[in-house]
């Protein structure tokens, strides 16, 4: 059973239980759109993911639940959220919701999001992109993994781990998940190897940003979800790395400046006006009940807006 993460505080941050339209860019098992619904009966939601599979399984939920008048699942980019609510009449929301997790089904699924599970090297959301982690880990260029692994994945190992890669698929092409793992265990120094699972989590979490381009993703929804909606609306994302956390506070916080004159100009030129009003000045946090009962909650950090105009 998916468990999602935060639910509580995504409620009351996106003002849950008194707006009248809800956007999830990222419906995965529908935890936080079927709690929406429950706590609002009057709510219309329009619920978006790239995994196909994700929403058939959501879509059954929500039909048993008779709750289909109520709910509209799209697959599709959150970051075209413009284009499809506008394709689905939907107009401007009250609140929007961005989860950068993935859900347990995907992690136990036969597309190679987890090294516990051996399983081809996948990783895409949507079986439709071209790009595979098999492709990433096949024929990137050295340089182009140290870049992947380093930038994406934050490990310091990087240059070994992506050496080691090329070397092992000079010998045999790297076509599972345990073999992309092994090459990484073997990359890293003996004496610290014990603790290798760490960085084959990194590399793993690296080439899955990779492949599905989700920070330009998410660089791309942000001004286009805060153009959809409503003045006074709220936009809440929540995030698992410390990149796509940086994007969204320095997002937020550009939007909630009022004048970028520089400081020795007498009088402002430039004519900027707040746009939104943060609502959390540090990044909200699984508790420490939650972290026990769903330890996948641990690495997030929700941040939350307010429009303004």
């Amino acid at each position: 059973m998916h468990v999602p993460v935060l639910l509580n505080e995504v409620l009351e941050y996106l003002n849950a239980s008194s707006g009248k339209k809800f956007v999830d860019g990222t419906a995965g098992g529908g935890g936080h759109i079927l709690a929406i619904a429950r706590i609002n009966p009057k709510a219309e939601i329009l619920g978006i993911d790239l995994d196909q599979t994700s929403l058939d399984n959501l879509q059954q939920e929500v039909s048993q639940m008779g709750l289909g008048q109520k709910i509209k699942l799209v697959q599709g980019n959150y970051k075209n959220i413009d284009k499809i609510a506008e394709s689905e009449d939907f107009g401007l929301a009250d609140g929007i919701l961005l989860d950068l997790g993935f859900s347990t089904s995907q992690l136990d699924s036969d597309r190679g999001f987890s090294f516990q599970h051996d399983g081809p090297l996948d990783m895409r959301y949507d079986r439709n992109s071209k790009l595979t982690a098999e492709e990433v880990v096949n024929r990137y260029h050295q340089k182009e993994l140290e870049e992947v692994i380093h930038e994406l994945g934050e490990d310091r190992f990087y240059r070994k781990i992506a050496s080691t890669i090329i070397t092992q698929r000079k010998i045999k092409p790297i076509h599972t998940t345990t073999e992309l793992a092994d090459s990484v265990r073997k990359a890293i120094p003996g004496p610290l190897r014990f603790k290798a699972n760490d960085n084959i989590r990194r590399v793993f979490q690296a080439i899955r940003i990779e492949v599905n381009q989700e920070l330009e993703n998410l660089k791309e929804f942000l001004p286009k979800a805060l153009d959809l909606l409503n003045p006074g609306g709220r936009l809440v994302i929540i995030s698992f790395h410390s990149l796509e956390d940086r994007i969204v506070k320095e997002f937020f916080r550009e939007q909630a400046k009022d004048c970028i004159c520089p400081p020795d100009f007498p009088t402002c030129v430039c004519d900027k006006a707040s746009t939104v009003r943060i609502l959390t000045r540090k990044p909200v946090v699984a508790t420490e009940a939650e972290v026990a009962a769903n330890p996948k909650s641990k690495p997030a950090k929700l941040r939350a807006a307010e429009k303004i105009m």
